[in-house]
């Protein structure tokens, strides 16, 4: 089975901080609750991957403004996102952090250059098929007797 998990599994340490939604004494425990939690998955045979998708700030002016500027991406735009824009020095600083204190070797972290699509997408997917190739899966093995069954 493959699961995917959002970002807001990090939320608590990343929006919480930035906003000073709750105190440092609260928020900065979370690495260590976040960080035991991946281990309890990996300890039960869960491979973790996860990635960071960074873009510049640049580019992401650029995003936005596409969403302004042509109509079928209107549905993507949010003008909340200018206010939380003004915050990029504060959201880097608080996801460097995030990646640092949540990297571990059990669930380690993939920053991902992100501009480009393209690229991005290579990466991920590059990523999951050498995952998926280090799992050395197989299909189960069949129910014997099943060269003896015949379906009338």
């Amino acid at each position: 089975m493959i699961g995917i998990f959002n970002r807001s599994h990090y939320e608590d340490v990343l929006i919480v901080r930035v906003h000073n939604l709750v105190p440092r004494e609260v928020w900065s425990k979370r690495f260590d609750h976040i960080n035991n939690f991946e281990r309890m998955l990996a300890d039960e045979g869960v491979t973790i991957l996860k990635f960071f998708l960074h873009i510049s700030k640049e580019e992401q002016k650029q995003r936005l403004q596409a969403r302004l500027d042509e109509g079928e991406k209107h549905w993507k735009f949010n003008v909340e996102d200018l206010a939380e824009r003004k915050l990029w020095d504060d959201y880097m600083n608080a996801f460097e952090d995030a990646l640092e204190k949540t990297s571990t070797k059990w669930g380690p972290w993939y920053v991902v250059p992100s501009d480009r699509k393209w690229f991005r997408n290579w990466v991920i997917s590059d990523t999951i098929v050498r995952a998926l190739k280090e799992m050395n899966l197989k299909f189960p093995k069949p129910q014997e007797g099943l060269d003896t069954v015949k379906i009338v």
